[in-house]
């Protein structure tokens, strides 16, 4: 995965909802453009505070090498990292 899928997702017009896997299987779900800041390494995505409207409780940051794939939250496609093919006789 590159910032750059990601980047091109925020920036798709219009915005369509997406979501974050990550390799320990955690899930974040980006709902607004404005919810996701992006760096060459990594996506921040906040964690709203259960109890104050418009606040984050605490950020989260999801190194880029750690997503496996950006899916739309409807499900229709998803953008996955491509896979090195495997040699013959590895398992």
């Amino acid at each position: 995965m590159r910032a750059e899928d990601v980047v091109e997702l925020l920036k798709a017009r219009p915005f369509e909802p997406f979501r974050i896997h990550l390799s320990d299987g955690a899930q974040f779900d980006i709902s607004h453009p404005d919810q996701a800041i992006v760096t060459r390494s990594a996506v921040h995505v906040p964690v709203p505070d259960p109890e104050v409207e418009g606040l984050a409780e605490k950020v989260i940051r999801c190194a880029i090498i750690h997503i496996t794939r950006l899916e739309p939250i409807d499900g229709r496609r998803a953008a996955k990292k491509p896979r090195r093919p495997r040699r013959p006789g590895s398992s």
